[in-house]
């Protein structure tokens, strides 16, 4: 499938380049600004699907929404239908296009040329109406305020917040993205974008605020999942390279090293430790806390006691067959390392550490 779009170069044209790349049926070309007609009639002469990304949000005076806008799909309009092989046309419209201003009702006469042209042609037309798309790529300061409240906590801008009771509707990029591929497959004729999101100003300044602190109290928010995963992911794609790492801090004894890595909200905390051949690390039981154990280099012999009957245990763990050795509350453990070189270990914990309320009691073996 040969493919054309119209402002590739934009925000959503580019993410859609990304993803078109991957396709081993599917080439795409590009119409950007600055190109004339004639090479518009040969681009759409050779594609079997357009993207009608092109559009006008920030003009210098009112006619060039027309411009931007109208008249441009009215040049594809004209042109495809010269083709005479029914191009489909998937055109990002807005939910302003039913909106008493001049973007608006540009996007709504847009709107309208394409269902003329489907009429005429036959040709199949999708008029998505979006919200505010965010994503990685979205220009700060333009049009997008969640790209602008990214780019200004990533480089310690101020952020203005007029109204932060107001609520902004939202789709994510990706989410655009496949469904505008669901369209081009023939797996779907939905012009909806799902899921669509809702959040206030105030919430969204707040969320990235702890993202951005995320570094200093290494404790990251629940990112896994929806709205927060977008919204992390779009906060870190803001990132200088030279901001792509951060330091740890690192406690260090005649034992070796110990360094947390990350903490979680609800579900524990993540960190790795050391120990020179011989040293024996832990000898205390927790009643409820949970411990996993990774060995990623090295040889370590784990021992356990049932503090109340005595019962004791051995596991012997290495690097050569991962293995996750697991505490247990009310059995007393150590590790110790058995090998000729330096021990390396991973650990997960189920809760973070509380120095109130630790749940940690000295037992040796």
């Amino acid at each position: 499938m040969k493919v054309l779009i119209t402002g590739a170069g934009g925000f959503i044209g580019l993410n859609l380049q990304a993803h078109l790349r991957e396709l081993d049926d599917v080439q795409y070309d590009c119409f950007e600004k600055g190109m004339d007609m004639q090479a518009l009639e040969a681009k759409l002469n050779d594609c079997d699907f357009v993207f009608h990304l092109a559009g006008v949000n920030r003009p210098k005076n009112g006619d060039e929404f027309v411009q931007g806008n109208t008249n441009l799909t009215q040049d594809v309009c004209r042109l495809a239908a010269q083709v005479g092989k029914k191009v489909p046309v998937v055109y990002t419209s807005s939910i302003q296009a039913d909106a008493d201003n001049a973007y608006g009702k540009s996007k709504l006469a847009a709107e309208q040329v394409l269902l003329d042209y489907a009429a005429e042609t036959g040709a199949k037309v999708y008029n998505f109406r979006l919200p505010n798309v965010f994503g990685k790529w979205a220009k700060p300061n333009y049009n997008s305020v969640v790209a602008t409240f990214c780019y200004n906590t990533v480089h310690d801008l101020p952020i203005t917040i007029h109204d932060a009771a107001a609520v902004i509707r939202l789709v994510y990029i990706d989410d655009v993205i496949a469904q505008f591929m669901a369209v081009m497959r023939g797996e779907s004729a939905s012009c909806n974008i799902q899921p669509e999101y809702q959040i206030t100003v105030g919430a969204l300044a707040d969320k990235l605020q702890r993202f951005k602190a995320s570094r200093e109290n290494i404790t990251i928010e629940p990112v896994g999942a929806g709205l927060d995963r977008a919204l992390h992911a779009t906060y870190l794609s803001y990132l200088e390279p030279k901001d792509f790492a951060y330091d740890l801090v690192r406690h260090e004894d005649s034992r070796g090293v110990f360094v947390e890595m990350l903490r979680t909200r609800d579900s524990g905390q993540f960190s790795y430790f050391t120990a020179h051949p011989g040293i024996t690390r832990g000898g205390h039981y927790h009643h409820s806390k949970s411990e996993k154990f990774l060995v990623v280099k090295g040889e370590a012999e784990f021992k356990f006691r049932h503090i109340m009957t005595g019962e004791t245990y051995t596991i012997k763990a290495s690097e050569v067959t991962p293995q996750v050795v697991e505490t247990v509350p009310g059995w007393t453990h150590d590790i110790t390392n058995i090998g000729d070189t330096e021990m390396v270990v991973l650990l997960w914990a189920n809760e973070r550490f509380d120095p109130e309320n630790p749940d940690t009691y000295a037992c040796p073996l």
